[in-house]
């Protein structure tokens, strides 16, 4: 058990979800910090006195690891180890009532919107002077930056608006600011990502304004790579392909999650879009942007999902050869759209089609990859394991994309550097290389 004393409250900040959350206690971090509070993140020695949990509520794996995250340290709490568990996120914003009620032990339940009341808990006040500077969690060399917040979209699956709540853009002086704050404190390349990019300005300038800031943020000195997250395919503002094809720093690589490839589904998902005008879309994006790497995730067992459906969408993953792609299978979400429908794909078929859907692409990601060996490649190096160095290409982002691997025994580059690389050797999603 821990003994009290005059000594400072250490508090440790565990994150949980995705990296927009990880950005959310970035800022939370620095605000307390920035209030003389003695906060990390996720310490190796986790020896903290108090526990904040930014958790995830976005689909069912999500949320059962953050109510098993709360109750591992509200068992702490009961055993002494852990004085204080404060609880904030999408999961507390969602289910707060349900949670006090199940979990009395935590200590104080927060929304995503409620930072200043957290702190308050600390005696700390926001503060203002803050906004725009970050501590950031990751390695150095690259930061995440959110350019806004919330979304108006319907899609029919998801829960994000009932606890993210309405779009709301940063401006961009804002965001420029932090960006320039960013490179100086040594980042080189800046992961945009909002629940829906390509929304991004129609709030505060009245328009899509994503191209203006990409350009803005392009001209920041000591930003080498500024890479595009979560585009939403609908009215996608294809004025950002100019941009991106005249900037030498703006990768060429997109997210743009889609969810399906059967016209159908993609209306009864509400979408706004259909397959037919995805696939003039993609071949629009790859005419402007010749060589860009395209990064989609999709959604298997969508209520009304139909084996018919299904081998639509596999025809069009088929087509498409996407560079990178992800699939999650459907989650029946409260409150949403489509939990109004049957749930009537069993779990076990969900999985089934994720899983051929994955073998396909491995397939296209593997011929891909082949294709690479001999070539060279500019490379960000993240970080080292074992006997090798772990980098990145730019048609690469971190943790869910390819990964390049350099033999350590035979060659030496330093973490956050950039390299040129000659791929020897390719599996589905790795690159072996040698550096020149």
């Amino acid at each position: 058990m821990k003994t009290k004393g005059n000594r400072k409250k250490k508090v440790n900040v565990v994150t949980l979800g995705c990296s927009k959350n990880l950005v959310d206690s970035e800022v939370m971090i620095t605000q307390l910090k920035g209030n003389g509070v003695n906060v990390q993140h996720e310490p190796v020695k986790d020896d903290s006195d108090i526990v904040i949990i930014n958790t995830c509520g976005f689909i069912d794996n999500a949320k059962q690891e953050s109510i098993d995250t709360i109750l591992r340290y509200v068992d702490a709490k009961q055993e002494g180890m852990v004085e204080k568990v404060y609880v904030t996120g999408c999961l507390s914003q969602r289910y707060r009532e349900d949670l006090e009620k199940e979990i009395p032990d935590v200590d104080a339940w927060f929304g995503t919107m409620e930072l200043p009341l957290l702190l308050k808990k600390f005696n700390a006040n926001y503060k203002h002077e803050l906004i725009g500077e970050r501590l950031t969690t990751t390695s150095r060399h690259f930061a995440y930056m959110k350019i806004s917040e919330g979304c108006d979209r319907p899609c029919s699956f998801c829960a994000i608006p009932l606890m993210r709540g309405k779009h709301v853009s940063r401006p961009i002086e804002e965001l420029v600011q932090e960006a320039k704050n960013l490179a100086r404190n040594g980042a080189k390349e800046l992961l945009l990502i909002a629940q829906d990019s390509t929304y991004y300005g129609l709030d505060i300038y009245k328009k899509r304004n994503l191209s203006e800031l990409l350009a803005r943020l392009s001209d920041v000195e000591g930003i080498d790579w500024i890479r595009l997250h979560y585009a939403y395919p609908s009215g996608f503002p294809t004025d950002v392909l100019k941009v991106m094809a005249e900037r030498p720093n703006i990768c060429n690589y997109l997210d743009i999650p889609l969810q399906h490839g059967s016209t159908r589904m993609l209306e009864l998902m509400r979408r706004g879009i259909t397959r037919e005008k995805t696939e003039a879309l993609l071949d629009k994006i790859r005419s402007a942007v010749p060589g860009i790497a395209i990064r989609t995730t999709l959604i298997a067992g969508h209520p009304g999902e139909t084996e018919a459906d299904f081998e639509e969408m596999h025809r069009f993953v088929e087509r498409s050869r996407f560079e990178r792609l992800g699939i999650f299978t459907y989650s029946h979400e409260e409150d949403t759209h489509s939990f109004g429908m049957p749930d009537d794909v069993p779990e076990e078929i969900k999985a089934q089609r994720a899983n051929t859907i994955m073998g396909l692409q491995e397939g296209i990601s593997l011929e891909l990859n082949q294709k690479k060996i001999g070539k060279d490649f500019k490379v960000l190096i993240d970080r080292k394991e074992g006997g090798q160095f772990i980098g990145r290409t730019e048609y690469d982002s971190p943790e869910v994309d390819n990964e390049v691997l350099i033999d350590a025994n035979n060659h030496f580059v330093r973490v956050g550097d950039f390299v040129q690389a000659k791929v020897i050797d390719a599996t589905e999603f790795d690159l072996f290389a040698e550096p020149l």
